[in-house]
């Protein structure tokens, strides 16, 4: 889908980006907008690095995600009439949720001053002004991508895997040699698309939301589902079954996509806010947060089991 190691940011990019200074406060404590007016060696902190950025609204941090809010990204539930199907990411509960909330943190924003707004998929790497100040959705960089939005650095770098019915033809198959013959779905517009065509070298059956390409597999359309890992495994997970009487099948390394397959928040192009972004991230690196975030949502939260790893 939209696409567990560390990517590392280059200083020098962070220094150019972030290299003005303000003697003002930061808009996430004065609640008002602050331009940079001297030069100066580059933020030491991502709060420091803030303080000279601009945000869609003063004193908030709008975050984008889509809806249905997944797990295991969202979790918590949402009241009824939400907007938010499924989760709702106000309850920090869920990798993403906790890991936007850990960012408002670094960049000095209180949870109360986070505003989620539900923003397609599609349309967060759009060309064009943002409604949002950074989107967090499973979104994996590309190239292609990166000419229209800036990306962040990595906070998780993500395999792919199939997703099958048991019995089935497909549930037979050992290699990836073998998943040729078969119909895979997923998402219009992602990485699992490119992997499907260019890794496994089949035609994928793309479908314009998860939602219809997991219907398609349960319908019998498809023979297979490829979606990120995390995703693959809620979705089979004994205690869920969103695939009915599904397994994962197997898994595929990072590198089946080109340049390898990590999530990163997504920024307006040219936004001042990236390094500042990226320096969070090096700090919730450094310090083990991440990691633990990391290991509270999603590698304590499978039922599923040991998943081989096929390379082509």
């Amino acid at each position: 889908m939209r696409k567990l190691l560390v990517g590392v940011a280059l200083l020098a990019v962070v220094a150019a980006a972030c290299g003005e200074d303000s003697d003002t406060a930061s808009p996430a404590d004065t609640g008002t907008e602050t331009t940079s007016t001297s030069t100066s060696a580059a933020p030491a902190t991502a709060a420091d690095c803030a303080a000279g950025a601009t945000f869609v609204k003063d004193g908030t941090l709008t975050v984008g995600t889509d809806s249905p809010a997944y797990p295991p990204y969202f979790q918590g539930g949402a009241e009824k009439g939400s907007e938010w199907e499924l989760n709702d990411p106000n309850t920090g509960e869920g990798f993403e949720a906790a890991v936007a909330y850990e960012i408002a943190t670094r960049l000095g924003f209180s949870a109360d001053q986070v505003e989620w707004i539900v923003v397609p998929w599609t349309q967060s790497f759009a060309p064009g002004p943002k409604a949002f100040d950074f989107d967090i959705n499973q979104t994996e960089f590309s190239e292609k991508r990166a000419q229209q939005v800036d990306f962040s650095e990595s906070y998780y770098d993500a395999n792919q895997a199939i997703v099958v019915v048991k019995g089935t033809p497909i549930a037979s198959a050992t290699s990836v040699e073998d998943l040729a013959d078969y119909k895979l779905a997923t998402q219009i517009g992602t990485t699992s698309a490119d992997l499907i065509e260019n890794y496994i070298g089949t035609t994928a059956g793309t479908y314009q939301t998860l939602r219809d390409a997991v219907a398609a597999i349960n319908a019998g359309q498809a023979d297979g589902l490829v979606v990120d890992y995390p995703t693959a495994l809620y979705m089979a997970d004994p205690y869920v079954q969103q695939v009915k009487d599904s397994i994962v099948l197997a898994q595929f390394p990072s590198d089946a996509v080109e340049g390898g397959a990590y999530f990163a928040t997504v920024q307006a192009k040219d936004s001042p806010l990236t390094p500042c972004i990226d320096l969070a991230l090096q700090e919730m690196k450094g310090d083990g947060t991440l990691e633990a975030i990391t290991q509270e949502w999603l590698s304590e939260k499978t039922n599923v089991g040991e998943v081989p790893v096929w390379s082509a």
